[in-house]
């Protein structure tokens, strides 16, 4: 009988769209939870580490893999602390679409870093996309910066150092699954989490705030933020992307954003305007150019 070939590759682009469309919530998960932003961020990285350590154990995997893979995980971890310390407070000034898509913009900070510091060649494609995000980022935005909220700007401006704080953990994470001991995954994932858990965990106590959930409304907003988004939709995503052709990977990395800006909408009542819609289609056309640049394509913002 002939063998069906594109059978993993259909399986892993479910897959993918599955950790997508988990993944869109994670914004959602932030708001709908009754505590600060930083009290989610470490709530996330906490339930999301016992998670991924209860997989682990289950498979048997062994925990240890030696003290450069440790470094790397803290560097790691630092990244991304900041990342989620930056984000959820962006999710708290702008809501959970433009913040998502603003932190999406790590697809053009990534090549730009790798062009800087290892010399890779930036294509016309990346170029081109720039721009094109810019100008969408403004029109979702308004034209006139300076008649805007200043709350609102502060929560613009919170979101792109979430994208800049994301290509770090995503340029260290990248050194860490290319280490020689080869940890998995989950592996990786698991001790950043526990690692960022702690870096958050520090700042609460030096900002004086609780560890207290108060409803179960906030309870099981921030239970779903740790499975849904920080381990099952990161593994399905993880495991599947090399499976799959770049410009498809993009595409549908691209529910991502556009289902948590969709989201904002329909759970929050954002009010959007016909140019800011406009704004969303440039600059998730924009993120997809840039993701879709270089052969591979990396885990959009989570």
């Amino acid at each position: 009988m002939p063998v069906d070939d594109s059978r993993p590759s259909n399986h892993a682009m479910i897959r993918t769209t599955l950790g997508a469309m988990m993944i869109s919530f994670s914004a959602v998960w932030v708001k709908l939870a009754h505590v600060t932003p930083t009290v989610s961020a470490f709530y996330r990285v906490f339930f999301g580490g016992i998670f991924l350590l209860a997989i682990l154990l289950i498979r048997r995997e062994r925990l240890w893999r030696g003290w450069p893979c440790l470094r790397l995980s803290l560097l790691a971890a630092i990244f991304f602390a900041l990342d989620l310390y930056t984000w959820h407070r962006s999710i708290a000034y702008v809501g959970p679409g433009l913040a998502t898509i603003l932190g999406n913009f790590e697809v053009f900070l990534v090549p730009a870093v790798g062009a800087v510091l290892f010399g890779e060649r930036l294509n016309l494609r990346f170029i081109l996309s720039v721009p094109l995000a810019v100008t969408g980022l403004f029109m979702i935005v308004g034209l006139r910066w300076e008649q805007l909220n200043p709350d609102y700007r502060v929560g613009v401006y919170y979101g792109l150092s979430t994208a800049f704080f994301y290509t770090g953990f995503l340029i260290v994470l990248r050194k860490l699954q290319s280490h020689a001991s080869r940890p998995s995954a989950a592996l990786s994932l698991m001790v950043v989490s526990f690692s960022t858990a702690l870096y958050l965990s520090l700042e609460m106590v030096r900002a004086g705030e609780s560890f207290s959930i108060p409803d179960l409304q906030s309870g099981l907003s921030l239970v779903a933020l740790g499975l849904m988004c920080q381990t099952m939709g990161w593994l399905l995503i993880t495991r599947s992307l090399p499976r799959i052709p770049a410009s498809i990977a993009g595409l549908i990395l691209l529910l991502q954003p556009s289902l948590s800006f969709i989201w904002d909408v329909l759970f929050f009542n954002r009010a959007t305007s016909t140019m800011a819609w406009v704004g969303v289609i440039l600059a998730l056309s924009a993120i997809y150019l840039g993701a879709t640049s270089g052969r591979k394509v990396s885990a959009k913002k989570v």
